[in-house]
């Protein structure tokens, strides 16, 4: 068994996956457009938009896809256990660029260099190093 996030956009999927993919994260595995190959599609505004996508990289699954009646993202956010504080660093100012940070970088009272922050597509995350 494994646990693996699943992402909904209104529209804006394949501008995320391509934003992940750019900061280092990994790379989408596996893609399917509404409307191609036989895929139904629920208006024609969603023809051609994601309507299911694998996206992998080390340490890293989540799916994700456009839907006509996608919801804002909320409750639920994506959660890096980092082990370099420099990577946590740089990968944390890619991803929240053009988002709002709502938890700076810094030492937690828990003792974990923490962070979190909501991204330009609307989904969080929050980076967790342990060194």
């Amino acid at each position: 068994m494994q646990l693996a996030n699943y992402l909904f956009f209104s529209t804006g999927c394949e501008e995320a996956l391509a934003f992940y993919a750019q900061c280092g994260l990994g790379r989408v595995t596996q893609l399917k457009r509404h409307g191609a190959d036989g895929m139904p599609i629920a208006s024609e505004t969603m023809r051609g938009k994601v309507m299911h996508a694998r996206f992998e990289g080390p340490g890293i699954l989540f799916f994700a896809s456009d839907n006509h009646d996608a919801e804002p993202m909320r409750g639920s956010a994506h959660m890096l256990i980092m082990d370099d504080r420099d990577r946590t660093d740089r990968l944390f100012a890619r991803l929240a660029e053009g988002g709002e940070v709502t938890t700076p970088l810094a030492v937690q009272a828990w003792g974990s260099y923490y962070g979190k922050f909501t991204d330009r597509f609307g989904v969080q995350w929050m980076l967790d190093c342990l060194a």
